[in-house]
Protein backbone atom coordinates (compact mmCIF):
# COMPACT_ATOMS: atom_id res chain seq x y z
CA UNK A 1 0.00 0.00 0.00
CA UNK A 2 1.71 3.27 -0.96
CA UNK A 3 2.36 5.75 1.59
CA UNK A 4 0.69 9.79 1.88
CA UNK A 5 2.66 12.07 3.32
CA UNK A 6 0.81 15.33 4.36
CA UNK A 7 0.43 17.99 6.99
CA UNK A 8 -1.81 16.99 9.54
CA UNK A 9 -5.44 18.97 9.97
CA UNK A 10 -6.76 20.36 13.31
CA UNK A 11 -9.62 18.03 12.78
CA UNK A 12 -6.82 14.83 13.05
CA UNK A 13 -5.70 16.18 16.45
CA UNK A 14 -7.20 12.92 18.64
CA UNK A 15 -5.53 10.91 16.30
CA UNK A 16 -2.60 12.70 16.43
CA UNK A 17 -2.22 12.42 20.17
CA UNK A 18 -2.52 9.30 20.27
CA UNK A 19 0.59 8.25 17.77
CA UNK A 20 2.53 10.94 19.62
CA UNK A 21 1.60 8.82 23.14
CA UNK A 22 2.41 5.84 21.49
CA UNK A 23 5.70 6.40 19.99
CA UNK A 24 7.05 8.37 23.30
CA UNK A 25 5.62 5.73 25.83
CA UNK A 26 9.20 4.06 25.70
CA UNK A 27 10.67 7.23 26.43
CA UNK A 28 8.88 8.28 29.14
CA UNK A 29 9.19 4.76 30.74
CA UNK A 30 12.60 6.15 30.67
CA UNK A 31 11.87 8.66 32.38
CA UNK A 32 12.89 11.55 30.07
CA UNK A 33 10.72 14.88 29.97
CA UNK A 34 9.77 15.16 26.46
CA UNK A 35 6.51 17.26 25.80
CA UNK A 36 4.96 15.08 23.17
CA UNK A 37 5.01 12.16 26.08
CA UNK A 38 2.90 13.79 28.51
CA UNK A 39 1.00 16.30 26.13
CA UNK A 40 -2.65 16.61 26.15
CA UNK A 41 -5.38 17.35 23.69
CA UNK A 42 -5.16 20.92 24.44
CA UNK A 43 -1.59 20.80 23.85
CA UNK A 44 -1.82 18.86 21.12
CA UNK A 45 -4.35 21.18 19.25
CA UNK A 46 -1.95 24.44 19.99
CA UNK A 47 1.20 22.48 18.83
CA UNK A 48 -0.75 21.63 15.28
CA UNK A 49 -1.84 25.59 15.18
CA UNK A 50 1.48 26.83 15.69
CA UNK A 51 4.40 24.82 13.96
CA UNK A 52 4.06 22.87 10.79
CA UNK A 53 3.03 18.81 11.56
CA UNK A 54 3.73 16.53 9.13
CA UNK A 55 2.67 12.44 8.57
CA UNK A 56 3.03 9.41 7.00
CA UNK A 57 -0.27 8.00 6.53
CA UNK A 58 -0.64 4.14 5.29
CA UNK A 59 -4.54 4.25 3.73
CA UNK A 60 -6.06 6.35 6.43
CA UNK A 61 -3.94 5.41 9.67
CA UNK A 62 -1.04 7.90 10.59
CA UNK A 63 2.04 5.97 11.21
CA UNK A 64 4.62 8.61 11.86
CA UNK A 65 4.56 12.32 12.49
CA UNK A 66 7.50 14.74 12.80
CA UNK A 67 6.93 18.83 13.79
CA UNK A 68 8.90 21.57 11.86
CA UNK A 69 8.93 24.87 14.65
CA UNK A 70 9.90 28.04 12.47
CA UNK A 71 12.53 30.65 13.19
CA UNK A 72 9.27 33.32 13.58
CA UNK A 73 6.92 31.04 15.46
CA UNK A 74 6.01 30.77 19.24
CA UNK A 75 9.05 28.40 20.05
CA UNK A 76 12.05 29.31 17.58
CA UNK A 77 14.79 26.54 18.02
CA UNK A 78 17.97 27.77 19.44
CA UNK A 79 20.22 28.82 16.00
CA UNK A 80 17.16 31.34 13.80
CA UNK A 81 16.51 27.86 12.00
CA UNK A 82 13.61 25.50 11.30
CA UNK A 83 13.96 22.91 14.17
CA UNK A 84 12.36 19.57 14.60
CA UNK A 85 10.56 18.73 17.12
CA UNK A 86 8.01 16.46 18.77
CA UNK A 87 8.90 13.23 16.24
CA UNK A 88 7.58 9.87 16.48
CA UNK A 89 6.64 6.74 14.36
CA UNK A 90 3.85 4.13 15.78
CA UNK A 91 5.65 0.93 17.57
CA UNK A 92 3.33 -1.27 16.01
CA UNK A 93 5.16 -1.35 12.55
CA UNK A 94 8.55 -1.93 14.17
CA UNK A 95 11.01 -2.58 10.83
CA UNK A 96 8.86 -0.32 8.65
CA UNK A 97 11.11 2.71 8.79
CA UNK A 98 8.26 5.01 8.90
CA UNK A 99 10.59 7.62 11.18
CA UNK A 100 13.05 7.68 9.13
CA UNK A 101 10.92 8.33 5.89
CA UNK A 102 9.12 10.83 7.40
CA UNK A 103 11.54 12.92 8.22
CA UNK A 104 13.63 12.53 4.65
CA UNK A 105 10.08 13.82 3.42
CA UNK A 106 9.88 16.95 5.43
CA UNK A 107 13.81 17.18 4.67
CA UNK A 108 13.65 16.72 0.94
CA UNK A 109 9.73 18.20 0.42
CA UNK A 110 9.70 21.29 2.91
CA UNK A 111 12.79 22.21 4.84
CA UNK A 112 14.03 22.35 1.53
CA UNK A 113 11.26 22.27 -1.61
CA UNK A 114 9.18 24.91 0.20
CA UNK A 115 11.41 26.95 3.04
CA UNK A 116 14.81 26.53 1.25
CA UNK A 117 16.64 26.31 4.62
CA UNK A 118 20.15 26.20 4.55
CA UNK A 119 19.78 24.11 7.76
CA UNK A 120 17.68 22.47 10.28
CA UNK A 121 18.43 21.63 14.32
CA UNK A 122 17.02 19.47 16.72
CA UNK A 123 17.45 18.80 20.74
CA UNK A 124 17.70 15.64 22.24
CA UNK A 125 17.83 14.51 25.50
CA UNK A 126 21.74 13.58 26.41
CA UNK A 127 20.44 10.79 28.57
CA UNK A 128 18.35 8.91 25.49
CA UNK A 129 20.06 5.21 25.01
CA UNK A 130 19.57 5.84 21.10
CA UNK A 131 18.56 8.78 19.77
CA UNK A 132 21.71 10.85 19.54
CA UNK A 133 23.48 7.68 17.52
CA UNK A 134 20.23 7.76 15.36
CA UNK A 135 20.59 11.50 14.63
CA UNK A 136 24.29 11.01 14.06
CA UNK A 137 23.53 8.81 11.37
CA UNK A 138 21.15 10.57 10.08
CA UNK A 139 23.79 13.64 9.15
CA UNK A 140 23.09 16.06 12.25
CA UNK A 141 26.25 17.15 14.19
CA UNK A 142 26.16 18.05 18.29
CA UNK A 143 26.58 21.32 18.85
CA UNK A 144 26.05 22.18 22.48
CA UNK A 145 24.04 20.67 25.63
CA UNK A 146 21.89 22.90 27.58
CA UNK A 147 19.46 22.34 31.02
CA UNK A 148 15.99 23.36 29.94
CA UNK A 149 14.86 22.42 33.35
CA UNK A 150 13.29 19.34 32.52
CA UNK A 151 15.50 17.06 34.05
CA UNK A 152 17.39 16.09 31.40
CA UNK A 153 20.49 17.86 29.56
CA UNK A 154 19.52 18.40 26.09
CA UNK A 155 21.87 18.14 23.37
CA UNK A 156 21.11 20.52 20.14
CA UNK A 157 22.28 19.44 16.71
CA UNK A 158 22.13 21.16 13.80
CA UNK A 159 22.00 19.11 9.78
CA UNK A 160 23.74 21.14 7.09
CA UNK A 161 21.08 20.92 3.72
CA UNK A 162 22.47 23.30 1.47
CA UNK A 163 26.20 24.40 2.27
CA UNK A 164 26.24 27.22 0.09
CA UNK A 165 23.29 28.61 1.81
CA UNK A 166 24.11 28.06 5.31
CA UNK A 167 27.75 29.29 4.40
CA UNK A 168 26.10 32.55 3.60
CA UNK A 169 23.66 32.40 6.32
CA UNK A 170 26.70 31.76 9.12
CA UNK A 171 27.97 34.82 7.34
CA UNK A 172 24.84 36.89 8.21
CA UNK A 173 24.81 35.61 11.71
CA UNK A 174 28.16 36.45 12.59
CA UNK A 175 27.86 40.03 10.70
CA UNK A 176 24.52 40.57 12.52
CA UNK A 177 26.26 39.55 16.27
CA UNK A 178 29.33 41.89 15.33
CA UNK A 179 26.34 44.74 14.78
CA UNK A 180 25.14 44.01 17.92
CA UNK A 181 28.03 44.56 19.80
Amino acid sequence: MPLDFRQVREDETDVYLALMHAAYAPVKALGIQFDAATADRAMALRHLQSHGVYALYVGEEMVSSVTVRYPWGPLPGPFGLPHIGWFGAHPDYPGQQFGRQVLERVERDILIGQLRAPAVSLGTATSHPWLQAMYLKRGFQPIHTCDLGKGHLTLYMKKVLDPAAHAAWQRRQTAAQRHAQ
